[in-house]
C-alpha cells in the first residue's frame, strides 16, 4: 500500500505539480466574470477570519474607496462641523469643507476620508444627514459628483418647490414634505451673499412613488403660503423659442464692379439671393457704366435785336446869341427826340 502512495506521489510530481498550486489557480479563476469571483471571495471571508483580514486590508489600501464626497452644504457649515457630523461612523482620517479661492465662501460641498473602509460602509448606509438646518447627501467620492442622485429615475423623484415665505427653513421644508415617504435630500435655496431664502426648494425622495403622491395631493400650504410642485426637471426646462429665417429684400444689380448680392463688402463673392414665393417686381436692368453727357443748352427765347442809333438834335442859337443847353432825359442821360 506505501509503495502505491508513493508511485503516486511520484507520477503526480512528474506531471508539473499538484493541480491546487497558486498557478493552477490562477488560471481557473481569470475565466470567471466579477459577480462570480466577488461571491466566492465572500464565502471564503466569512468562513475563514485570515482571508476575511486579506480582503479588508486590500480595500483599505486604496483612500479612493474610503474617500466621502458631501454635496448640499449649508454655506456657514465649516470643516469641523462637516467632521463632527461623520465621526460617529469611525475614525475620520481627512475632512475639509471646499471654500472658494476668490470670495473665501462655501461652496456647498466638502470631503470625508476615514481611516477604514468599515466606517465607509456604515455613513453609506445613511447617505442623508441634517447638517446646520440643510440636508446634505454623502456618496463615494470615486461615483463622481451626483452619486445616486444621478440614477435614470431621478427625473421622477426629484422636486421643486415654489413660492415658499421667507420665514420657511429647510428644517420645515422637509418636515412637511416628509408625510409623502422618505426624502433622500432637500433645502431651501439660499442667496450666498444675503444668505436668506430665494423663495424656493428641491426634495429628492428615495423613491418615485412618493414624489408622485406629494404632487397630487391638492393640500400644499407651508408657512402661510400656497405653494407650487412640481417636477424639478419640467421646471428646468425651456422652450426655445423657433427663430425666424431673416427676410432678404430683392435688391436691383449695381453697376460693374461691385458685388450683386446684398452684401456690401469689396473683394468678397457672395451667391445672388433671390427669395422665392415673394410677389416683387424682377430686378431692374443694369445702368450703363459711361458717363451721362452734359444736357444742351437751352435755345434763347428771342432773337438778338440789333443796337438802334438815333440823331442828335440841333442846337438853335436863341436871339442872344447864347447857344441853348441841350435837354436832358431821366438819370443825366441826353434826350433825343423824332425830327
Amino acid at each position: 500500500m506505501e509503495d502505491l502512495k508513493k508511485r503516486k506521489l511520484d507520477e503526480t510530481a512528474g506531471n508539473g505539480g499538484s493541480s491546487d498550486s497558486e498557478e493552477n489557480l490562477r488560471s481557473l479563476l481569470e475565466p470567471l466574470a466579477k459577480p462570480h469571483l466577488v461571491e466566492l471571495l465572500a464565502k471564503l471571508g466569512s468562513q475563514y477570519p485570515s482571508i476575511a483580514e486579506e480582503i479588508k486590508s486590500i480595500a483599505s489600501a486604496d483612500p479612493v474607496h474610503r474617500k466621502l464626497f458631501v454635496r448640499g452644504l449649508a454655506w456657514n457649515t465649516t470643516s469641523e462641523t462637516l467632521c463632527a457630523a461623520f465621526q460617529g461612523h469611525g475614525e475620520i482620517e481627512e475632512g475639509a469643507v471646499i471654500y472658494d479661492k476668490n470670495t473665501g465662501k462655501s461652496r456647498g460641498y466638502g470631503f470625508i476620508t476615514y481611516k477604514n473602509i468599515e466606517s465607509t460602509q456604515i455613513a453609506l448606509r445613511a447617505p442623508s444627514k441634517m447638517i446646520d438646518g440643510r440636508m446634505a447627501v454623502c456618496n463615494l467620492a470615486c461615483d463622481g459628483l451626483t452619486g445616486s442622485s444621478g440614477t435614470p429615475d431621478l427625473a421622477r423623484r426629484k422636486l421643486f418647490i415654489g413660492g415658499l415665505s421667507p420665514d420657511v427653513s429647510s428644517e420645515m421644508l422637509l418636515s412637511f414634505f416628509g408625510r409623502y415617504g422618505d426624502i433622500e435630500e432637500g433645502s431651501v435655496a439660499y442667496d450666498k451673499d444675503t444668505t436668506e431664502s430665494r423663495g424656493f426648494g428641491f426634495v429628492t425622495y428615495k423613491a418615485s412613488e412618493a414624489a408622485k403622491k406629494a404632487i397630487d395631493d391638492p393640500q400644499k400650504l407651508l408657512g402661510g403660503r400656497s405653494i407650487t410642485v412640481k417636477y424639478a426637471e419640467s421646471h428646468g426646462r425651456r422652450t426655445a423659442q423657433p427663430q425666424q429665417p431673416t427676410t432678404m429684400v430683392p435688391m436691383a444689380p449695381m453697376a460693374p464692379g461691385y458685388p450683386q448680392s446684398g452684401y456690401p463688402q469689396t473683394g468678397k463673392a457672395y451667391p445672388s439671393m433671390d427669395p422665392g414665393g415673394y410677389p416683387y417686381p424682377q430686378a431692374a436692368p443694369a445702368y450703363p457704366g459711361a458717363a451721362y453727357p452734359s444736357p444742351p443748352a437751352a435755345p434763347m427765347p428771342y432773337a438778338a435785336q440789333p443796337q438802334m442809333t438815333y440823331p442828335q438834335l440841333a442846337v438853335k442859337k436863341d436871339q442872344l446869341g447864347v447857344a441853348p443847353t441841350p435837354p436832358m432825359g431821366m438819370g443825366g442821360y441826353p434826350y433825343y427826340g423824332n425830327n
